[in-house]
């Protein structure tokens, strides 16, 4: 077990890497391959060895060596992260095909998270794509490909439904068509009693930031909120908790 948490750890922080390109470049429609790392700043190319997770960073005292310009802390935070994700994915899932599963599931909601924090989008490609591999994934051994479709049926189609029902009440649109994808993409790796303990749990969630947000907002209830952090998070609830949650009902 030590050796699969530690080569856990390793992974994950190589992943936060990829990852933080994702965060940068999808949004902003640029290729996720070329050209290769620069500064942000000064557009220096980065060298492999101060592009190593986490460690380049402290070497490098968070800042450029070209121009000097800080590193945002958000490129560690993310690798550590995503490490600190995959050592309690090990821990909980033990090697085998549940882990690799879980471990695609979890690196497809960080990017997915942070670029809708910032840009208040859900790229098609992170979700529809993340649907694509919950289908795959169902169909490997031990997956259940009836439950997988059924959950990003119900999953998307409750969200859908209540995204119409507001929009024809109230005249606005409450939801994006990116939160719904995501929540199919969330059914169709947790099945359906996922994706219903995944909108329950977001939607308290979503409630108590959206309460926060008004309350330090100037548009009150007209104040927009990202719901996609919330999706996230409830999934990963329903992912390691869900089966406690059940058992009481």
């Amino acid at each position: 077990m030590p050796v699969l948490l530690i080569a856990a750890f390793i992974a994950g922080a190589c992943v936060g890497s990829f990852l933080n390109v994702l965060i940068h470049r999808l949004p902003r429609e640029e290729s996720i391959v070329r050209p290769g790392s620069r500064c942000p700043a000064c557009g220096r190319p980065i060298r492999p060895w101060e592009n190593i997770p986490l460690a380049s960073f402290l070497l490098l005292g968070g800042r450029c060596r070209g121009c000097g310009g800080k590193i945002s802390l958000r490129y560690p935070a993310v690798e550590a992260l995503t490490a600190a994700g995959y050592v309690l994915l090990a821990w909980a899932d033990g090697p085998g095909m549940p882990l690799l599963r879980d471990a695609v599931f979890f690196s497809l909601l960080v990017p997915i998270a942070f670029i809708d924090i910032d840009h208040r989008i859900i790229p098609d490609e992170l979700s529809l794509g993340g649907l694509a591999a919950g289908l795959l994934f169902s169909l490997l051994p031990g997956g259940d490909w009836m439950g997988s479709v059924l959950g990003g049926i119900v999953g998307g189609g409750i969200l859908f439904g209540t995204a119409f029902a507001y929009e024809k009440i109230t005249g606005r649109e409450g939801m994006g068509g990116g939160d719904i994808k995501l929540i199919a993409m969330i059914g169709a790796f947790l099945g359906w009693k996922g994706a219903l303990l995944t909108i329950f749990c977001s939607s308290l969630l979503g409630t108590a930031g959206g309460l926060l947000a008004m309350r330090k907002g100037e548009e009150g209830l007209k104040t927009a909120i990202p719901f996609g952090p919330y999706l996230c998070a409830a999934a990963l609830f329903a992912r390691f908790l869900g089966g406690v949650f059940w058992s009481f009902l």
